[in-house]
């Protein structure tokens, strides 16, 4: 809870910060209103925002359904709503404020894999629903989204503001567009990396096979490599199992994920 606070506070602080920035006092206050209201939106309504986001369908996949349906019993807890992206690229991501609310969301691709590695990867997912991840995980991804738009107006501001805008005004953008995307990344990083290892360990232990979660996140980080993951947010790269969406010297730089190659050897030695 306090983590989520925090990224809520943080939101509140930005929206704060640019309020004042361009309308001074009563752009704070007006700032302050619109962000109780969006935080309120956020909380109760994220995992919605984040489906909507990547365009993800209720699933009709009955092994699928079978499968999360037996280890969320194993787990102890409800079982999720479940849905389906059609993208070919494999991976998969858990949402929602606790486990009586939360749901798996898996692309098409993920069928490529077999069984045993399908399972392993829908008990990752499953753990981090039993572990409670999902509110701080989701509302991050809201979060960063919503700073990154903010820049994104910044940006643009830049350009249509004319000649009226000054050299001080200028500066004070260009903060905006620099360390706002840069405040996303930092907030997703500080959440993702014990979590991820968690899920591994007590994804490997739901699903009796340590060694299939290896080989899945090891083949899900090749296919991914191959062909990057297109639409919905970057935003949400924290929440899926492996980084799906384009890597590049900056955003390797910043990963949200713990290195690829650290989260197998831990799981194989745990099925050795």
């Amino acid at each position: 809870m306090y983590n989520t606070a925090l990224l809520l506070g943080v939101l509140t602080a930005i929206f704060l910060a640019i309020g004042w920035f361009f309308f001074g006092v009563w752009g704070m206050t007006f700032a302050l209103i619109l962000s109780v209201i969006i935080n309120g939106v956020i909380y109760w309504y994220s995992d919605r925002l984040v489906i909507k986001m990547h365009g993800a369908r209720p699933s009709d996949n009955e092994d699928m359904r079978n499968i999360i349906k037996q280890l969320a019993y194993d787990a102890g807890i409800p079982v999720p709503k479940i849905y389906t992206i059609p993208k070919d690229v494999p991976n998969a991501f858990a949402t929602g404020r606790n486990p009586n609310n939360a749901s798996v969301v898996y692309t098409k691709g993920i069928l490529r894999l077999n069984n045993e590695e399908i399972k392993a990867v829908m008990a990752h997912e499953i753990t981090h629903i039993r572990n409670r991840d999902l509110l701080v995980s989701t509302i991050a991804a809201v979060v960063a989204g919503a700073i990154s738009y903010i820049a994104q107006i910044g940006y643009w501001s830049l350009f249509l503001g004319g000649d009226e805008r000054n050299q001080g005004n200028l500066i004070g953008l260009i903060l905006i567009i620099i360390f706002a995307p840069l405040a996303a990344l930092i907030v997703r990083m500080g959440i993702s990396r014990s979590m991820e290892y968690r899920a591994d360990s007590g994804g490997a232990v739901l699903c009796k096979n340590p060694k299939a979660l290896a080989s899945a996140l090891r083949n899900i980080d090749r296919m991914s490599r191959l062909k990057p993951y297109r639409g919905g947010s970057t935003a949400t790269s924290h929440m899926w199992i492996v980084n799906p969406f384009k890597r590049d010297w900056f955003s390797q730089l910043f990963s949200t994920h713990p290195p690829i190659e650290e989260r197998i050897r831990r799981l194989v030695r745990m099925g050795s």
